[in-house]
């Protein structure tokens, strides 16, 4: 079983992880302005690495349930679920590809914003489209399996995002749909707009509203 984790991790790594990680870190880069960020589920820290290396003036540190052995970046486990740190810590906080591997992808979405001073930076996946589902378990598997990640394959619509959206009381303020990840002709069946980047800021009256609610 290690062999084949081993094998599965190799392959994936050449084939994919390393434009991934390239591709990625320009969007990010892109959608990110100067200041400090928490990176939530950051994993061995190597996109936020090489998003700093594209922007000097962004800081970031971050949080995972699991901490791999070697990080790239100043790291530390928190629970899953509360993020350890006061209301508006960050100016910015990112999530790359690890709302649809929760639960309560809605809950932890609104302790990111809660945490984020200037916004919050997705990148997950539509499920939208001929097969979507299908083809979005399978790069799942294939991307972290040989990693033993949790799998619920919980992806959303876009509808479903926005939804999202509205009940936490965020708003999209920019949105990329084509993220050109994939090296041809593989882009074909695994881009076609089934990732996604966006920002997301905290919408300032439904803000006004809870605290009208709580006073």
């Amino acid at each position: 079983m290690a062999i084949a984790k081993q094998a599965l991790n190799s392959v994936h790594a050449a084939a994919v992880f390393n434009r991934r990680i390239r591709v990625l870190a320009g969007h990010l880069a892109n959608h990110l302005e100067d200041g400090r960020v928490l990176d939530v589920g950051c994993g061995d820290g190597t996109l936020a690495r090489a998003v700093m290396e594209m922007k000097p003036d962004l800081t970031f540190s971050g949080i995972d349930v699991f901490l791999r052995p070697s990080v790239a970046i100043p790291a530390e486990v928190y629970d899953g679920v509360t993020i350890p740190y006061a209301d508006d810590a960050f100016d910015w906080v990112t999530i790359v590809d690890v709302l649809h591997h929760t639960d309560t992808p809605a809950a932890v979405l609104k302790e990111c914003a809660r945490v984020a001073r200037r916004g919050v930076v997705i990148k997950d996946h539509f499920r939208d489209g001929l097969l979507a589902d299908k083809t979005l378990r399978f790069m799942d598997w294939v991307g972290n399996r040989g990693h033993d990640v949790r799998l619920p394959y919980n992806y959303l619509s876009r509808r479903e995002w926005h939804a999202i959206f509205d009940a936490i009381g965020v708003e999209s303020t920019r949105l990329d749909p084509q993220l050109n990840i994939y090296p041809a002709p593989f882009g074909a069946m695994f881009d076609r707009q089934l990732h996604f980047v966006a920002t997301v800021r905290k919408n300032a009256r439904f803000a006004a509203r809870q605290s009208r609610k709580a006073a």
